[in-house]
């Protein structure tokens, strides 16, 4: 069961991963008064789209190892592997939504004014990308517990002492 459910989340990984690259490469708009706007011009944005092609490519041969049995084994690898990939997709994610809140709110105490009003298709084309890539997080915050289960689940758990016992019973 739990086998089947770790294949399932990486594999639901992908097209989220593929869609918020999609969604985050394709996004563009041009303004009469402000020129211009295309995602690569926000790095923030560059970096979103570099962790999910790290993301969608590791879930993807996460996946496949785990039907490899000698890779299967490895159950620290795994374990390491996602934590780093659900960090870096918290990174990522918190990159974007600080250059949301920018673009709906601005900045007043340094003279930003909020950009929605002017490129309101590539603010909510960006929001769609950032609810895209917080559900592949999930997935990944999921994967990473049963990770740590699988890894730690191996070990017995520490002996009491049988006098320590008693004294915590009294």
């Amino acid at each position: 069961m739990l086998k089947l459910l770790d294949f399932s989340l990486r594999l639901s990984v992908i097209p989220l991963s593929v869609a918020t690259i999609w969604l985050t490469v394709t996004n563009k708009q041009d303004n009469s008064i402000y020129g211009y706007l295309k995602y690569s011009d926000l790095t923030g944005l560059k970096y979103m789209v570099f962790i999910s092609g790290i993301c969608a490519s590791y879930a993807f041969i996460a996946a496949v190892s785990t039907w490899i049995r000698c890779i299967v084994t490895k159950t620290w690898l795994f374990f390491v592997s996602d934590q780093i990939v659900a960090y870096l997709m918290v990174t990522s994610g918190t990159a974007v939504l600080e250059i949301l809140y920018l673009a709906y709110n601005g900045d007043r105490e340094v003279s930003w004014s909020e950009a929605c009003t002017s490129y309101g298709k590539f603010c909510y084309r960006m929001k769609l990308a950032v609810i895209l890539h917080a559900l592949a997080l999930s997935c990944f915050i999921i994967l990473a517990v049963i990770s740590a289960y699988r890894a730690f689940s191996i070990f017995e758990p520490p002996l009491v002492p049988s006098k320590v016992v008693e004294e915590d019973r009294a």
